[in-house]
């Protein structure tokens, strides 16, 4: 399902904007990691890196990827560490599966907390408002003797703080083909929202979602990389 995604050049931007902003720390959580691709890259680069996810099976696989980093099956609306951090990050949207704008909130909260003096909270959002509910991202791969579809695309109502994240899987093997609906909730926000929310714990630096170019927000994008300096 995530055959298409660059996980290096995401972690390599956001390593820009923590040389810019940052503290320039090497102290690094990645919340929602899932298998802790992001979490090898940072390594690579000389982070002190760790992963948080609910879903102790795709951790599981994290620590095969990465043995030497520490990953927490935990909430990541309410979570604390043991050590003030330097950097944390939340890629591929997640920061969207907080249920709820009082979620939200805990989860902001709780990254201000963990972070040391100068640290940065970094993560992609989208929003609600510009939600196209009729555009749909696809793309295919192969594993062993299968074919995958892979199907997803936001859906908003238009009213609330409730957005959908609608997902279509195709299996096909020897011709025959399965298939898969599923629809994950997730809260809806607008930025100028977002930004309200930050601004009592963080310096914030709305950019561009595009991890080649650092681009200032041009406020209509709605689509954007979130840079967030404790204060």
């Amino acid at each position: 399902m995530c055959a298409d995604i660059n996980y290096q050049a995401q972690s390599d931007c956001i390593r820009r904007l923590h040389q810019l902003f940052g503290n320039r720390g090497v102290r690094h959580l990645d919340l929602a990691c899932g298998t802790g691709p992001h979490v090898q890259y940072f390594i690579e680069n000389g982070y002190q890196s760790s992963g948080l996810d609910i879903n102790q099976p795709m951790l599981d696989i994290a620590k095969l990827r990465c043995p030497e980093a520490e990953f927490i099956c935990h909430d990541m609306a309410n979570f604390t560490v043991a050590e003030p951090l330097d950097l944390i990050t939340c890629f591929l949207y997640s920061i969207h599966y907080s249920d709820g704008i009082e979620k939200l909130k805990e989860c902001i909260r709780s990254a201000h907390a963990a972070l040391s003096e100068g640290g940065m909270f970094c993560f992609n959002a989208v929003k609600k408002s510009r939600i196209d509910n009729s555009s749909v991202v696809s793309h295919s791969a192969s594993h062993e003797d299968s074919k995958f579809v892979f199907s997803s695309g936001w859906y908003y109502s238009g009213d609330g703080e409730k957005q959908a994240l609608k997902l279509s899987i195709e299996k096909t093997t020897a011709g025959v083909t399965q298939s898969w609906q599923d629809e994950h909730p997730m809260v809806a926000v607008g930025f100028a929202e977002l930004k309200l929310l930050l601004q009592p714990y963080f310096e914030v630096h709305i950019l561009e979602h595009d991890y080649d170019k650092l681009m200032s927000w041009d406020g209509v994008s709605g689509n954007a990389i979130f840079a967030c300096v404790k204060i």
